[in-house]
């Protein structure tokens, strides 16, 4: 089989390197792919492999049904380094090493020639496709895993197809079978050993040597080898089958890396079984034999490594999540902490001018005119609406903080609606707007903090009176809805799209009236919406343009 490369998604080549990669891709992870040594050792184990695969996984012919020189030749060159110098004397390292394989068997020159140079077109071209098609080299998902099975069996083809055309040319004598062969064999290699390669990096090298997960992974990979043994090598009837429940426990436990690992062991002993005449797979002719067991390694066995990359994808998906939600939590408690410094900051100054413009207004700093006190009254009222402001931010950071409390106990929402009403009935800007209130049920008492009720009640009144109180007069309505309390409020004003209902609850987003004339900071339904949900209600809104607006409240019946 084509033992295909050991990738790793960091060892990839820059735009500069010669065999069409597209972007500058991450230095390797594991350094020893760039020793010096890493070549020269690559040379020796291909000239092995060769040796070994012609040696002992030949059927009939020369085509061995098992091959890893070229998934070791291809791993260790996209491991090892980039650039067109390297790329040139890497190539003709792998060709020395696939062609003094060759010779040692015994071939031919014209025979080893051949079977080097098409093993070299199949090796560069699947260096050349992993580089453009597979970025970072990683296979740590379905993706990842799908784009180099593709590409080990586009790459095994063409190999293929060029030993199949030396073959019709006379170059050597072989049987009708070489192309099938050789594509079968070193697609197989190359889809494994190469996503095993590609998936073996320092994290999954730090899992393994931890003892309790090394007995683990020693213990799957015995009864692998054990459950092989039998039915490859013992048992008359096809129940490879069976291999199943161990491979997909291999994929949780170790993830990619393990699966592909017990995958090549797997193809080896199905494959030496079967050459020594033994298994339920010796009843198939010599010729068809190896083919079958391809068959059930592609088609059936591999695929189990996308269950991994899936597993490995959501991991890595779900740490992701994790850390940007930690993020985003130390941003939170910094913008919290930022509004209490400013909320605390401005209140001082504000009661200062506060003071000073009452003063003023009263003419104890002397005779005032009338300009001079519409001014002083106008000076008062902004500072007020600073003030206000001051303590909604204090609150929004106290409750994004978790450091509001509440009180939760049986509160009477028809009264506290009463005191809303009468409240906001009392200020000068709501005096033109009326706020009726309807109550449509008994007994409606529900589990709440009375103070921070009023409070939510409050800013959801004062909104449908500021937005929505030029259509008519402003509805606070108590009903029950589904076992649980309903407060409601209505205005007739201009309504809010879908879009902008999505965007309701945001702090200080004012849904594009920052420069209207209507006051207004855009806190209060942002703490209106953190003090519901802080006595184990819900707020939302129901609106549609033209047609008013509802803000409703649900809280626990007490």
């Amino acid at each position: 089989m084509t033992q295909g490369r050991k990738l790793d998604k960091s060892g990839s080549l820059g735009a500069n390197s010669s065999f069409g990669a597209s972007e500058t891709l991450p230095l390797p992870s594991m350094n020893f792919f760039r020793q010096p040594l890493a070549p020269i050792l690559m040379v020796v184990g291909v000239a092995v492999l060769v040796v070994l695969a012609v040696t002992f996984a030949r059927v009939s012919g020369q085509i061995a049904i098992l091959w890893g020189a070229g998934g070791l030749a291809a791993a260790v060159w996209l491991r090892a380094g980039r650039g067109l110098a390297f790329d040139m004397g890497f190539g003709a390292l792998v060709f020395v090493g696939v062609l003094a394989g060759e010779l040692l068997v015994g071939h031919g020159p014209r025979a080893a020639f051949a079977y080097t140079f098409f093993n070299l077109v199949e090796i560069i071209l699947a260096v050349i496709l992993t580089r453009r098609y597979l970025p970072g080299l990683s296979v740590e998902s379905v993706e990842g895993i799908a784009r180099f099975f593709g590409i080990s069996l586009v790459s095994a083809l063409v190999g293929a197809l060029g030993i199949g055309l030396a073959n019709r040319l006379g170059w050597f004598i072989q049987t009708e079978e070489i192309i099938l062969r050789w594509w079968s064999a070193h697609a197989m290699g190359m889809a494994l050993i190469g996503v095993f390669g590609l998936a073996l990096k320092k994290s999954s090298l730090k899992t393994f040597i931890k003892p309790l997960r090394l007995a683990e992974g020693l213990l799957l990979i015995g009864m692998i080898a054990a459950a092989c043994y039998t039915i490859f090598g013992q048992l008359q009837l096809p129940y490879s089958f069976m291999l199943m429940p161990l491979i997909v426990l291999m994929a949780v436990r170790f993830r990619v890396v393990g699966t592909a690992l017990s995958l090549i062991l797997i193809s080896v002993l199905a494959m030496s079984g079967t050459i020594m005449g033994l298994g339920p797979y010796r009843l198939f002719p010599a010729d068809v034999a190896p083919l079958v067991i391809h068959l059930l390694m592609l088609l059936g066995y591999a695929p189990l490594m996308m269950v991994a990359a899936l597993l490995e994808e959501r991991e890595r998906l779900h740490a992701l999540a994790r850390r940007e939600k930690e993020r985003a939590e130390l941003a939170s408690a910094a913008k919290s902490r930022l509004l209490a410094n400013v909320a605390h900051e401005i209140k001082s100054p504000v009661s200062g001018i506060i003071g000073i413009g009452e003063l003023w207004a009263a003419g104890q700093l002397g005779p005032v005119s009338a300009g001079q006190l519409e001014m002083a009254e106008m000076l008062v009222k902004t500072a007020r609406q600073t003030e206000a402001l001051a303590h909604d931010l204090l609150d929004v950071a106290r409750a994004e903080a978790g450091a509001i409390r509440v009180d939760l106990r049986p509160t009477d929402v028809t009264g506290v609606m009463e005191d809303v009403r009468r409240t906001m009935l009392l200020r000068v800007e709501t005096a033109r707007v009326p706020v009726d209130l309807v109550i449509e049920g008994d007994a409606l008492v529900a589990l709440a903090d009375s103070h921070r009720l009023s409070q939510v009640i409050g800013n959801l009144v004062n909104n449908a009176v500021k937005y929505g109180g030029d259509g008519g007069p402003v509805k606070l309505c108590a009903l029950w809805s589904g076992g649980r309390v309903r407060i409601e409020v209505r205005d007739k004003g201009p309504g809010l799209s879908e879009e902008k209902q999505a965007q309701l609850f945001e702090p200080f987003n004012r849904l594009g009236l920052e420069r209207s004339s209507i006051e207004g900071h855009g806190v209060g339904l942002a703490l209106a919406k953190r003090l519901t949900e802080l006595q184990g209600g819900e707020i939302g809104v129901t609106s549609k343009p033209g047609e008013g607006a509802t803000f409703w409240i649900e809280l626990e019946p007490a």
